[in-house]
């Protein structure tokens, strides 16, 4: 396939129309396009990007298993993680930045999976089948996105295939989400709806402080008609913030084979449960590439039936976001020897404990050291405010 190769306590500084004025001055939509600034002297680690972008939402779908929102934004750059980073820079014909969020409607669970979309046009395709890159964003936390390029403005149609978990899954999600789906959302493109959005800056004092903006929450955002009042936008507190509320483009989508018209709501976030609240006993967390890792002894035995379980947690440091698609191996230590060593953790989605990495251990007793190392970092996209972090890690210890 080709590819083409913002708060919390923070404040912003001005707002400013990305494109609108442009257009209506004559100029086309490639001279309208930039990338936003870039913070200079960025940090190895988590930190606050220049602006916010606000985000409008096309609609929903399910088929009772997934669900899944589609979103829009800006056109913007994003860092994709393949071996080393590659940065995305906009083209000139790009239409939109263009968002999936999947999730389990039973569970209300951001779920990691493996996305296609085809965006059709009277039954044909515009766009070609594309894969969206997963990726991370300070606001949305876990998704899948790219931008892309349409034609010209009218109705189209999102056909999006969801394929089977790409983590293991335990508990409520054993047995479940091992086959594909296919969910249809309709939507009209009007090139004003993007050019209307709006950028906001932080100020320049705050841009690479190292922390994040708050994780948005998805009822906060409605459906972008260009006009009119913007009920749920809260402009100085959204890294993608809704533009507007408009029922006539806020369409419920529907699924192949499937009910037409279903809306399962609004989609959850992606962070995990806390830490601390979940049952078992948490050997600690400790911060390793700027993530935090926690290791937990869980007090079910649902994972491992007649041996020890140990979980790891990989997550951002301020929001908590899930960090999946990474490979991790542990060694314990007792009385000075190994008894487990580089042993591999796998990628697990549990409905009560959440996304983790876990192995099963004949046995565990007091005092016994144990080391986890991040072989691989999390093979996400990044947005801006995420892309220098989570590269280098230090292997870390807990004693049981």
């Amino acid at each position: 396939m080709n590819r083409r190769g913002f708060l919390r306590g923070t404040a912003v500084a001005g707002t400013v129309a990305v494109a609108g004025c442009l257009e209506r001055l004559g100029f086309e939509e490639q001279s309208a396009w930039s990338n936003p600034p870039l913070v200079d002297d960025r940090p190895d680690a988590v930190y606050l990007p220049a602006g916010i972008e606000e985000m409008g939402t096309y609609g929903r779908a399910t088929d009772g298993e997934y669900a899944v929102e589609l979103t829009y934004t800006i056109p913007h750059r994003f860092w994709l993680v393949a071996g080393e980073t590659e940065r995305v820079d906009v083209d000139t014909d790009d239409s939109m930045h263009l968002m999936l969020t999947v999730w389990d409607p039973e569970t209300d669970t951001v779920l990691p999976v493996n996305a296609e979309l085809d965006v059709r046009r009277d039954g044909d395709s515009v766009t070609g089948q594309l894969s969206p890159w997963p990726m991370l964003s300070q606001r949305m936390g876990f998704h899948y996105g790219d931008n892309i390029s349409l034609p010209d403005e009218g109705e189209y149609t999102a056909r999006i295939r969801i394929g089977r978990l790409e983590a293991e899954g335990t508990g409520a999600f054993e047995d479940r989400f091992d086959s594909s789906s296919t969910l249809e959302i309709d939507f009209e493109f009007t090139r004003s709806d993007i050019h209307d959005l709006e950028f906001e800056l932080i100020d320049e004092d705050r841009r690479g402080e190292r922390d994040a903006l708050e994780l948005m929450d998805h009822s906060d955002h409605g459906a972008h008609d260009g006009h009119g009042d913007d009920e749920h936008a809260d402009h100085g507190d959204d890294e993608h913030a809704s533009h507007g509320d408009d029922d006539d483009h806020d369409h419920d989508g529907r699924s192949e084979g499937g009910d037409h018209g279903d809306d399962p709501g609004h989609p959850p976030t992606s962070d995990g449960p806390a830490v601390d609240e979940l049952p078992g006993d948490v050997l600690g967390t400790e911060r390793s590439g700027d993530a935090k890792l926690s290791v937990i002894v869980p007090n079910t035995d649902r994972f491992a039936d007649d041996a020890a379980y140990l979980m790891g947690c990989l997550r951002t440091p301020y929001n908590d976001v899930i960090l999946p698609s990474a490979s991790l191996r542990l060694t314990i230590d007792r009385d000075g020897s190994a008894v487990l060593e580089d042993e591999r953790l796998t990628e697990r989605i549990d409905h009560e404990y959440g996304h983790h990495y876990g192995v099963a251990v004949d046995d565990l007793e007091s005092d016994d050291e144990i080391t986890v190392a991040v072989d691989s970092p999390p093979q996400v996209s990044r947005h801006d405010g995420y892309e220098t972090a989570f590269f280098e890690f230090e292997d870390v210890s807990f004693t049981v």
